[in-house]
């Protein structure tokens, strides 16, 4: 099976097996995008051993994406207090200036108030969007382990084959499970619309129509 990626260049990928984004260097269009952590996982014979590894290795994606958006959102907050302080220190400075032309001209050049919010608008705009993507990520990985993990049919048994009591992995992600459910509705009604969506591309509707 052959790839696109460009050769003998350090470039990003999605691993065929483990669905995480890693870093490649591919030196022929036939080489397998399987990242190192992978490529002990080939073989029919450890689809189990492949499996426990993924859920280690999504927990850990997980616990990484969290940190990051707690930090994402404290940064948020930080940089909204910031702007706010910007915001009103322009508009007195904006003031000061309109009354300024005003006394010595008898008139001011149009557009000044917007040109100074345009700018603060645009950056507000591009922290929410990157805070966005980080939550889509990190949802994206819970849905991964919940995919794995979840309640089966029999009462009190997850579908890994442990207790639901049992199961670390179920749990770990038990107080996001309703945050989930929220995320993967929207995204697939935005899917059904034809918009770009966050799903991961395993997600049995995204199959072969993944946009993020």
């Amino acid at each position: 099976m052959t790839h696109s990626h460009p050769l003998h260049v350090d470039v990003e990928a999605q691993c065929l097996c483990c669905r995480s984004v890693q870093p490649f260097r591919f030196a022929s269009p036939t080489d397998q995008v399987v990242c190192p952590f992978c490529a002990k996982h080939l073989g029919s014979d450890k689809a189990d051993r492949r499996d426990r590894d993924h859920v280690e290795l999504w927990l850990d994606l997980y616990t990484e994406l969290q940190d990051a958006h707690t930090h994402a959102i404290s940064s948020a907050q930080v940089a909204s207090t910031q702007a706010e302080a910007t915001i009103a220190g322009l508009r007195a400075a904006v003031a000061q200036l309109t009354e300024a032309i005003a006394t010595g001209f008898e008139s001011a050049p149009a557009g000044i108030r917007d040109a100074l919010g345009s700018e603060i608008l645009t950056r507000s705009e591009r922290r929410t969007e990157l805070l966005y993507r980080r939550t889509d990520r990190l949802l994206a990985t819970i849905w991964r382990i919940d995919a794995i993990h979840h309640d089966a049919d029999s009462a009190g048994q997850c579908s890994c084959g442990a207790a639901v009591a049992n199961c670390p992995e179920g749990r770990a992600i038990d107080g996001e499970r309703r945050e989930l459910r929220t995320w993967e509705a929207k995204n697939l009604q935005l899917l059904r619309e034809g918009a770009r969506h966050a799903l991961p591309p395993e997600h049995p509707a995204a199959a072969g129509r993944h946009s993020s």
